[in-house]
């Protein structure tokens, strides 16, 4: 039996160097660790404008999942209670503990101050990469304490910001061939917004542009 979703590549930078190259600086000098806060004030500051679009255009993580290891992973669904508010809230919540627990222990210090960084951002990769090819590339996305913060400041209704760039699905689709689907790296369903004058807005989709891949040119990317 054919698998459902399936890896579809689009136009982009393999921004996934910066991570390695975070990885390898930060491991000679720890200092370099802090710059990992760019990222995390980034993803959260703009999703009140623009929803997760950090995460699926700047990101240097989900750059590694969406556009390299996406070609290999199995693309198996992910497990829902990974989406669910109870899942991600603790997962927020254990992160951070154990951010705040081992920022306290070394506080001053900033090069050691930076390590914890460094090595809060090696571990959840790890796993982020065992987990896309267990399941799917964007497993760990789905539940990303900053992802999940980005989300919870998303726009979710109506009057949307200016900046807002969304996916709108024409009346025309009839909901069948479901390719959009198919290719969207978080395995959400943007047919089910057809015909939704503020079009598709699940405060995870990513806004990468995939699912405009339509066969039947019933989805495009529209700013608001």
């Amino acid at each position: 039996m054919k698998r459902f979703h399936y890896h579809y590549e689009t136009k982009g930078y393999p921004l996934y160097w910066l991570l390695l190259g975070y990885f390898v600086l930060g491991w000679v000098w720890p200092i370099f660790g802090w710059a990992l806060l760019i990222f995390i004030i980034g993803t959260v500051a703009t999703a009140f404008r623009r929803g997760r679009w950090w995460c699926g255009h700047i990101c240097p993580r989900g750059n590694l999942f969406l556009r390299l290891l996406s070609r290999y992973s199995p693309h198996r669904p992910i497990p829902r209670f990974l989406r669910t508010p109870q899942f991600r809230l603790f997962v927020l919540i254990l992160i951070f503990a154990s951010f705040g627990v081992q920022i306290y222990q070394v506080w001053g210090d900033l090069g050691a101050m930076g390590r914890v960084f460094w090595k809060v951002l090696l571990i959840t990769t790890v796993i982020g990469v065992i987990l896309s090819f267990v399941y799917a590339p964007m497993t760990w996305c789905s539940f990303c304490p900053i992802g999940t913060l980005a989300a919870w400041a998303a726009p979710k209704n109506a009057p949307l910001p200016s900046a807002f760039t969304n996916i709108h699905v024409a009346e025309e689709c009839d909901e069948k061939c479901k390719t959009c689907a198919r290719v969207c790296p978080l395995q959400l369903k943007p047919y089910e917004s057809r015909g939704q004058a503020d079009g598709y807005l699940h405060p995870d989709c990513y806004k990468c542009g995939k699912c405009v891949a339509c066969p039947h040119k019933n989805i495009e990317m529209r700013k608001h």
